[in-house]
């Protein structure tokens, strides 16, 4: 028998909203945190906004000591760790540096890259010949899996401890195969999730592809437009998303607030075949990827009541939406409510599966459907596939039992995740 896995602690870090708290008030009211940065501007980007979390010293202070402060230059790394301290806590354990070593319990923390800012500095102090004044932590801030490194030593835990790497796909993979880890058995908990920095160096490369919008420099809130005909683009965000799961059997007997439960999902690639490239995907493997998802799952697709998509507001959005109908052979009025975040942060890459997760999660817990801000003129190849009415541009209170969340990435990949809302069976 394997084990049910459940989520017993979130955290998040996001440009509209640092604290579970403050982003539940968020995606709930619709609030944009995309903003217009003058370094972009300053810098020659075409597209000048971006979704930036607004963090004080004061705050990053609770969160790292100044030991681990000095020299640091790493805002992937202090994301992760404010997020994933932050679930940590909400599931109910302590953080303490002195507790003992944690062998039930893991971290599976993704990651793009990691301190590129500090990977330059160390670029520029070699080149003049000043090695020996590149600090005891350029290694561990520009390695991948320094969020791992860091978290795993600050929550003391002893498990499997690593960091993936996928692309967009990287959260909802992170939180896969901490499911399947406590679903066989080899672990009682994992801290899962991923982020992102809010660096130019990782913006720049998609400025230069022009794949992200230049239109709405002078209306920064207006500029993310998933699903919307006048859509031009991504807007590009950063941070992190983080979720403590646990097998049911951990969490009952700890007595420990469940806010759902993991089902199941599934991890594929289309190979940059049938029409799917490094930066395409293939959309027979997507379709497989859900399918396959709700088969793990144990689910019919007529049990989803809403879907958390991808979304990018780029010119794949319609294919996405026909891959989800095709997938559940549900479109129309039957299809289920859709609605992407990427509305109100922007697209935070490597972060966004886990960022987009706590959202979906919150939902459950919750009972409501974010709203689509920005989605007032749906595309009309998109209409043509599923009713506007199941794109929400106001928030809904609505009973959700099945949330599906899918990320596609970068390299043709894919991820699933099937979340249901947690019944006390006692």
């Amino acid at each position: 028998m394997k084990n049910r896995v459940v989520i017993t602690g979130l955290g998040v870090v996001a440009p509209n909203g640092v604290g579970l708290e403050n982003f539940t008030k968020a995606i709930q009211t619709g609030t944009s945190g995309i903003q217009f940065h003058q370094a972009l501007k300053d810098k020659g980007f075409s597209c000048c906004i971006g979704g930036i979390p607004t963090i004080s010293d004061e705050k990053i202070a609770a969160y790292l000591t100044p030991l681990q402060l000095r020299g640091f230059q790493s805002s992937s790394i202090l994301y992760g760790c404010m997020a994933g301290i932050d679930a940590w806590k909400d599931a109910g354990f302590l953080v303490d540096e002195t507790s003992e070593l944690d062998s039930d319990s893991g971290i599976i923390f993704g990651t793009g890259n990691s301190g590129i800012e500090k990977l330059r500095e160390a670029i520029y102090k070699i080149d003049e010949n000043q090695v020996k004044k590149l600090g005891s932590t350029s290694v561990v801030q520009t390695m991948s899996s320094g969020i791992s490194a860091y978290l795993g030593g600050i929550l003391g835990l002893g498990n499997q401890v690593t960091t993936n790497s996928s692309a967009c796909t990287t959260g909802t993979e992170a939180l896969l195969m901490g499911f399947e880890r406590i679903q066989n058995g080899k672990a009682k908990r994992m801290l899962v999730g991923s982020s992102s920095d809010s660096s130019l160096y990782t913006w720049g490369g998609f400025d230069a592809m022009r794949v992200m919008t230049y239109k709405h420099n002078d209306f920064p809130e207006k500029g993310s437009r998933p699903m919307s005909e006048s859509a031009a683009g991504f807007v590009p965000g950063s941070g992190a998303g983080a979720l403590v799961l646990e097998s049911l059997e951990s969490a009952l007997e700890r007595k420990a607030t469940i806010y759902a439960e993991v089902l199941g999902g599934n991890i594929n690639a289309g190979g940059q075949r049938n029409g799917g490239s490094l930066t395409a995907p293939n959309a027979s493997a997507v379709q497989k990827c859900i399918v396959d998802a709700m088969k793990d799952a144990g689910i019919s697709s007529e049990e989803i009541d809403a879907i958390n998509g991808h979304l990018t507001a780029t010119s794949k959005d319609d294919l996405e939406i026909e891959n989800w109908t095709k997938a559940l052979q549900r479109n129309g009025a039957n299809f289920p409510y859709i609605n992407s975040l990427k509305s109100m942060i922007g697209h935070c890459l490597a972060a966004s599966g886990a960022i987009e997760s706590v959202a979906a999660v919150l939902q459950i817990k919750h009972q409501f459907l974010f709203p689509n801000i920005n989605c007032e003129d749906v595309h009309p190849a998109i209409s043509a596939m599923i009713s506007t009415n199941k794109i929400p541009t106001k928030m809904i209170s609505k009973d959700i039992n099945i949330v599906a969340k899918a990320s596609f990435g970068f390299g043709d990949v894919n991820a699933c995740v099937i979340f249901k809302k947690y019944i006390d069976e006692l």
